[in-house]
């Protein structure tokens, strides 16, 4: 908690004015009960009804002013809450948005999503609590100590007595409660991840009719949320009926031992009034503040779930010094013995000794089995890992000395699975370059052989595209990610498996138009089929981490067994298809 303070520091106004409000508000509550006290022996017993008229109103007056500065520090500490959770917010947001891939991998997305919403509430909810009950709450103690024992030292001894039984029982509770809580957010965690899978794979779940198991699932990660959240909550909830028992207890023995004392000089009829009502508000404000214990040791667990997010260690990172304007006008790419290992991993590397050189305007096919390491290898060029050994180099210079926001911004990735953003058609494409032009945009998605599907859309590009571009068939969304990745103009154009869904002619239209329109950009092309590599200039047969060979689609039939087998089962399967 302590770690995310700094967070207030631009509302420190609304931070001092709240505590300043609730003083106003627990002088006027501690001081009443004596004017209280004052009606009862002096008024009422003197039957002095002037008294009793000065006094009450004063007491109204009183009342009001606290009034006024309850609402005062509910208004400040709410504004200094909502303005720390949004900033909070925004940079756990920014620092999820700097992770690289490696990064992204030692935290679940169910799990970031959980820290960014309900982790970040609860410790809204703590700060607001404390701005109110962590000022309020001792200060009636303290005053109401103060004033209960200015009013009458002989019933004092109670305190001596009920305090340190409450502080006990609050202890025990705490370390009872704390770890049912951590627990409890790890359940949340896992109930998120059962609900983010199944609305992104609903179309999985209802082709293979899995929607009763679904829901099995779904409702075991449901109950077992339940049922920490109530084990805990048992426990927590078991100090409130305790202390009301505690203060019960503590009124009865105001009364007991008052009553026998009322009618000397040591104990009136206003002091036990007086005495009752201190002895509730400070038994009331023990519970509220042992509450408040409880929920800052929740509020805990969120926070250190926070912290860990902004505290990690972003491995990717620009160097202080970055190289400049050798990227401009690039294209040429050297692998130069690269190797790779994912982090924390104590197997074998993913890529080991990778070395070939592409030259501008090139364009290079990788074919390998699944867990060749093909989108691994690709990967290494924008930076979405790094190399463990040997280097990636652009125009000659290692990747790791270009700014990498400068770096990215010369790369065009469609990655495997398909992402499209709500919005419409158009504002997906301009993902690729914010400031282009309609006429650009268009262009770009006649390279793509996007267009024609585009057009024929009720609203052409102002089509409206639900959750993931699910109004859009496979191939559909396919070629609207690639016309993005074009629409950036980037130097270097990288296709893993992008073309998996589209069919073979408007393939073979997308690489022409490409040849034609995209000649000085390099090319990396991943495909499963060989149809979509044939055409490259090189073409880079990965098996187990390794180039095993490497030439065109001529030399590779002559000189990889791998190719050839490659080759003749797809051309049987294309036989076989047509006969």
């Amino acid at each position: 908690m302590i770690k995310l303070v700094k967070y207030l520091k631009p509302y420190l106004f609304s931070v001092i004015a709240a505590p300043l409000f609730m003083f106003v508000e627990v002088l006027m509550d501690t001081y009443l009960p004596r004017l209280m006290a004052d009606i009862v022996d002096t008024g009422v017993a003197n039957r002095d009804l002037d008294y009793v008229v000065r006094t009450g109103g004063l007491m109204l007056l009183m009342t009001l002013v606290g009034v006024v500065g309850g609402v005062g520090c509910t208004i400040f500490s709410t504004l200094a809450a909502q303005h720390f959770g949004k900033d909070v917010r925004f940079e756990l947001f920014k620092k999820i948005q700097a992770f690289s891939f490696a990064d992204l991998d030692k935290f679940s997305s169910a799990s970031l999503i959980t820290r960014i919403t309900n982790d970040i509430t609860q410790v809204q909810q703590i700060v607001m609590m404390i701005l109110r009950m962590m000022v309020r709450s001792p200060l009636l103690i303290i005053g109401g100590l103060v004033m209960a024992y200015s009013q009458n030292k002989e019933l004092s001894f109670i305190f001596v007595i009920v305090i340190p039984v409450v502080v006990i029982l609050m202890i025990i509770i705490i370390q009872k409660g704390f770890p049912l809580f951590m627990v409890s957010q790890e359940k949340l965690d896992r109930l998120n991840l059962v609900v983010r899978e199944n609305l992104a794979g609903v179309r999985v779940v209802k082709a293979f009719s899995r929607e009763t198991k679904e829901i099995e699932k779904f409702g075991i990660a449901n109950k077992d949320l339940k049922d920490i959240t109530i084990k805990a909550f048992r426990i927590v909830m078991i100090l409130f009926p305790a202390s009301m028992t505690i203060m019960n207890m503590s009124v009865i023995a105001v009364l007991w031992f008052g009553g026998i004392r009322v009618g000397g000089e040591s104990v009136t009829t206003g002091d036990i009034m007086a005495y009752i009502n201190y002895m509730t508000q400070i038994l009331m404000s023990l519970t509220m503040l042992s509450m408040l214990v409880v929920n800052i040791s929740r509020g805990k667990v969120s926070a250190d779930r926070i912290n860990e997010v902004l505290e990690a260690d972003v491995d990717i990172i620009s160097p202080e010094s970055p190289a400049s304007g050798r990227l401009t006008n690039s294209g040429e790419v050297t692998f130069d013995n690269a190797v790779f290992r994912y982090p924390e991993s104590t197997g074998d590397p993913v890529l080991t000794g990778i070395s070939f050189s592409v030259k501008k305007g090139e364009t290079i096919g990788i074919l390998g089995q699944t867990g060749a390491g093909k989108t691994t290898l690709i990967s290494l060029i924008p930076r979405l890992y790094d190399v463990v050994g040997g280097s990636v180099r652009i125009n000659g210079r290692d990747v790791r000395e270009y700014d990498l926001e400068d770096l990215r911004k010369r790369i065009g990735m469609i990655l495997q699975q398909s992402i499209l953003f709500t919005g419409t058609i158009k504002d997906n494409i301009k993902w690729g370059d914010p400031n282009a032009t309609d006429g650009e945009v268009e262009e770009a998605a006649k390279i793509a052989q996007a267009h024609d599907f585009i057009v024929q859309q009720e609203n052409g590009y102002d089509t409206e595209l639900g959750q993931m571009g699910v109004n859009l068939s496979g191939g559909q969304k396919q070629r609207v990610e690639i016309a993005r990745a074009i629409l950036k103009k980037p130097e270097i154009l990288i296709f893993d498996d992008a073309t998996s869904a589209v069919d073979t002619a408007t393939e073979a239209k997308l690489q022409k138009a490409m040849r034609e329109k995209l000649s000085g950009c390099t090319k990396f092309i991943i495909a499963q089929r060989i149809s979509s590599v044939m055409e490259a200039d090189n073409i880079i047969v990965l098996e187990g981490g390794e180039i095993t060979a490497m030439g065109s689609h001529s030399q590779l039939m002559e000189i990889s067994e791998t190719y050839q087998d490659i080759y003749n089962s797809q051309l049987k399967e294309e036989v076989l298809l047509h006969a």
